[in-house]
């Protein structure tokens, strides 16, 4: 469902060239709940950035279900990041003016979808998440764990068959975290969808049937994460980084 082979990508920046990936090979075959780990500076979100079609590798190949984004023009990037992914942010990114019902439907109503089927979708998606009777409120009455049930509803308007998240609980305290890498790990298993997350977290890639680590733009080595503990996957993460 995803197969990224040799994939490059290099920024100019004021200082010179910043080598962010540096030939990254990675294959989802089958759905589930899988992540990516990293310290800052791994490439990691610039690995998502790139899945999501928010970006171009230089060099390289990435295949999402039968398509290659890296080829897709500027109008189909656009389409597919609306229906082939979903993305989940660390700060929500909810429009502050909305009520929750409103923030779902948000893809469909710029794109002019009909609204009585985007008001039956969103409705449907907020039940499912346990925010029914949160619809109408706008995102500062609602809890950070809440919008980011939001946030992830809304990355579920379409049905799309992979759901990228960058550190999607990064802006959470611990428990509000568990509770949303449990809920990513349903939605997996439920809609049998690929859920990526990026993350540095080890109790998040505990949830994970499996973890990919990267290191300075490549990835130096997986872990088969399912049935692990978190201090199981930190203690394996050190020896693969330290090495």
């Amino acid at each position: 469902m995803i197969k990224c082979v040799d994939v490059h990508k290099s920024y100019r920046l004021a200082h010179g060239e910043v080598c962010a990936l540096r030939g990254i090979d990675l294959e989802i075959g089958e759905p589930g709940f899988y992540a990516v780990m990293g310290h800052s500076g791994s490439g990691k979100s610039t690995l998502l950035h790139l899945l999501a079609v928010l970006d171009k590798p230089d060099r390289g190949s990435i295949t999402i279900g039968e398509r290659s984004i890296g080829l897709l023009s500027d109008a189909e990037a656009t389409e597919f990041r609306r229906k082939g992914v979903g993305i989940v942010f660390q700060q929500f990114n909810l429009i502050p003016t909305l009520t929750a019902i409103e923030n779902v439907e948000l893809p469909g109503s710029l794109a002019s979808d009909e609204p009585r089927w985007l008001r039956a979708r969103a409705t449907e998606l907020l039940a499912e998440l346990g925010l029914e009777d949160r619809a109408s409120h706008r995102p500062e009455a609602l809890s950070g764990g809440e919008q980011q049930r939001v946030a992830i509803a809304r990355a579920l308007l379409y049905s799309p068959p992979v759901i990228l998240a960058d550190e999607p609980t990064g802006a959470l305290d611990s428990v509000n975290a568990e509770k949303l890498w449990r809920l990513l790990a349903t939605v997996a298993r439920e809609k049998g969808v690929v859920v990526v997350i990026v993350t540095h977290e080890p109790a998040a890639a505990a949830h994970c049937r499996r973890t990919w680590v990267l290191r300075d733009g490549r990835v130096i080595g997986q872990i088969e994460s399912e049935g692990m503990d978190a201090s199981g996957i930190a203690a394996r993460y050190q020896q693969l980084v330290g090495a």
